[in-house]
């Protein structure tokens, strides 16, 4: 009888835990000129060349102005839920928090004018797993970047 009180008492705990615990620390930045490579757990993807095939997704493509591109994708990253942190000539930053843990993943773009490609990381901070969110994530930016 006291298992049906403990269980779900511990579970709580849990919940709450992960609510507001801490989220992580952002692991964000262009290293040498390209996006930060993806980590060996299975919760990133990364357009940038060199990546595990596992972690690897296209980057977004665009004819015309850089700068219209730009401005096209800061707008779908907004519509798709994200927060901009940071964004300057040619790169972005923006999370994105999950709506029942809390969860933070964070999302970085980079223009490639040259290429007419704009290079993208979505990453979780914490976890091992997510479960294919990231990769979603991106194919919903595209979604809407190419419409």
């Amino acid at each position: 009888m006291n298992w049906l009180i403990v269980i779900p008492f511990v579970f709580a705990l849990v919940i709450i835990g992960v609510a507001f615990g801490p989220k992580g620390q952002p692991q964000v930045g262009v290293v040498d000129g390209r996006l930060r490579t993806c980590p060996e757990s299975p919760n990133c993807v990364c357009s940038e060349a060199g990546e595990r095939e596992m972690a690897l997704i296209a980057p977004l493509s665009f004819a015309g102005p850089a700068g219209a591109a730009w401005t096209k994708v800061k707008e779908a990253i907004v519509a798709v839920g994200g927060e901009i942190q940071l964004a300057d000539d040619g790169y972005l930053w923006a999370t994105f928090t999950t709506r029942w843990m809390r969860f933070v993943d964070d999302v970085e773009l980079r223009m490639d004018a040259e290429h007419q490609v704009i290079q993208l990381r979505s990453a979780s901070r914490v976890g091992y797993s997510d479960m294919g969110v990231n990769r979603e994530r991106v194919e919903r930016l595209r979604a809407l970047f190419g419409k």
